[in-house]
């Protein structure tokens, strides 16, 4: 059984630290701006699976190795920065499938598209890595069964994931309907898209 005194003190500290703003939120929130909170729900999911082998790769021990060859890390975030770069470009510059246009209620970018970018930002996120190696373990009691322990840390992290990028996607969708007044379009694809642009090269640079 789980130490309920340890997921006690776990659920607060988790919290607080994902509600911050970070790389998987400024996603949601762009997102949330750009094909609403419904779609966005598409690119959690993938940011879920992604956090969730991150978590469990961290109590097994693989994250160490991982952030001791931070050329394979390099890889990882450059390529996953670039790609989310690019298509923050194209949407500054209203073209590609995540900008809006003229009679368009949504762009047509695909499902599985969006769990990618969720997945790789999750999984290239070399301060998540950091993050549960250096939180997880304490919260493990090694007198009990590791699996139930990891089971009970693994649902309070979701849980507060999703409910954080929910808020951010939330407040992403209320400032699209701001920005959509009086014809600004442009506007709300640069801004989404400047916001993406930061999020590959914080990816990449962080």
């Amino acid at each position: 059984m789980p130490d309920i005194a340890l997921l006690a003190v776990f659920l607060p500290t988790f919290f607080f630290v994902s509600i911050t703003p970070g790389m998987c939120m400024t996603l949601a929130m762009t997102l949330g701006m750009s094909i609403g909170v419904r779609r966005t729900m598409w690119m959690m999911a993938g940011e879920l699976v992604g956090v969730a082998l991150v978590a469990v790769a961290a109590v097994m021990g693989v994250a160490s190795i991982m952030l001791n060859y931070p050329e394979a890390f390099a890889v990882l975030k450059w390529a996953g920065g670039a790609y989310l770069a690019y298509i923050g470009i194209n949407m500054w510059r209203s073209k590609g499938k995540m900008a809006l246009v003229e009679g368009q209620t949504t762009p047509t970018v695909g499902n599985l598209e969006l769990m990618s970018q969720g997945f790789m930002t999750a999984i290239a996120n070399p301060k998540g890595w950091a993050f549960m190696v250096s939180l997880l373990p304490p919260f493990i009691n090694v007198e009990r069964e590791v699996a139930p322990q990891l089971l009970a840390l693994l649902s309070i992290i979701m849980f507060t994931e999703f409910t954080s990028m929910m808020a951010y996607a939330t407040g992403g969708k209320s400032l699209r309907v701001f920005l959509s007044r009086g014809d600004n379009i442009k506007w709300m694809n640069r801004i989404a898209g400047s916001l993406m642009i930061g999020v590959g090269l914080w990816l990449a640079l962080g």
